[in-house]
């Protein structure tokens, strides 16, 4: 297997694996059951083994639970990885209560986090959102604090706007911004992406697969009871229309002898050398086919046809709840 490409966080950060691993779906997620832990945690081990050492976990992913299962995988061969930690957000029994970005909740989380990691340091910090209760100059600066501490090496910031993105390195060197984007989710190139690649930032982008549209495997209407039907872009006609465009993911896909997820994920990391594709997984059959997905060459042909086919606004609805 072709080894893993390298990307740069930051303009003075460090090299890792130019494909990241998502670990939030190895806790449970919209209620649903975690996977199993075992393999969750072989998964972790054999991506490590493999050349991903980008880990991407939340404190609140499984009111900790996610925390905890990377500290396991990665105890014993802690240099190996790369840790990310989102904090924040706020739950209770599930639901959605809000965020809490003040300096003295930031120097809480952190604590907990580190003791569920089992670690001294985390190598990337980032808020999961701003919502404009706290200034980004408080936010940033205490976990600049942190990194004076040595408890944090560098600073990341998720879902955020251009202008909040340049604030934020204004008072610190943000390395990487992590953010949703693929074929279906566009609507970055037009600011945020371009202020990300100015500012010299790496994009750590998720949801490559725009919650499971983009693998092919969708059909409408969906089974009752599935977690997609909290989104607009999964409801209705818009469905119908959406899958209309998969039609011709699936198509480019089967002629090229890749899957239509491989194909999406091939998308993300053509797009430039400083953004790297973030995929969810939890059991250790994924790995080999996301892999090899980072080393697809989409021809300028096939790249046309998938920006014409997906081009912004061509995907009704979305998948971003509004909190």
């Amino acid at each position: 297997m072709k080894t893993l490409d390298k990307i740069q966080l930051g303009q003075n950060g460090p090299l890792v694996s130019k494909l990241g691993l998502g670990c939030m779906r190895m806790s449970s997620v919209w209620g649903s059951q975690a996977p199993d832990e075992q393999e969750s945690i072989a998964t972790i081990q054999e991506a490590l083994d493999s050349g991903i050492n980008f880990l991407n976990t939340g404190d609140f992913y499984g009111a900790g639970h996610n925390e905890l299962l990377v500290g396991k995988a990665v105890k014993g061969r802690r240099d190996d990885a790369f840790i990310s930690v989102k904090f924040g957000a706020i739950f209770h029994n599930g639901a959605w209560l809000g965020l809490d970005l003040r300096p003295i909740a930031i120097k809480n989380f952190i604590n907990y986090s580190l003791v569920r990691l089992g670690t001294d340091h985390i190598d990337l910090y980032q808020p999961c959102r701003m919502d404009g209760s706290v200034p980004v100059e408080d936010i940033i600066g205490t976990v600049a604090d942190l990194v004076k501490e040595g408890k944090v090496r560098y600073i990341g910031v998720s879902e955020i706007t251009p202008e909040q993105l340049r604030q934020a390195n204004e008072v610190h060197p943000i390395s990487a911004l992590e953010i949703g984007y693929s074929l279906a989710d566009r609507q970055i190139e037009s600011d945020l992406l371009p202020a990300a690649k100015e500012l010299g930032i790496a994009v750590v982008a998720f949801a490559n697969t725009a919650e499971g549209l983009l693998t092919g495997d969708m059909k409408a209407p969906l089974p009752p009871g599935s977690y997609h039907s909290h989104f607009s872009r999964f409801q209705g006609d818009n469905l119908v229309h959406n899958l209309e465009k998969v039609e011709v993911l699936k198509e480019l896909a089967t002629a090229k002898g890749v899957t239509p997820t491989q194909l999406a994920i091939a998308w993300v990391n053509a797009q430039g050398g400083h953004i790297m594709p973030l995929v969810s997984m939890s059991k250790r059959i994924r790995l080999p086919e996301n892999m090899e997905a980072m080393g697809i060459q989409l021809t300028a042909e096939e790249i046309n046809r998938l920006n014409t086919t997906f081009a912004p606004g061509a995907i009704l609805g979305g998948t971003y709840l509004q909190r």
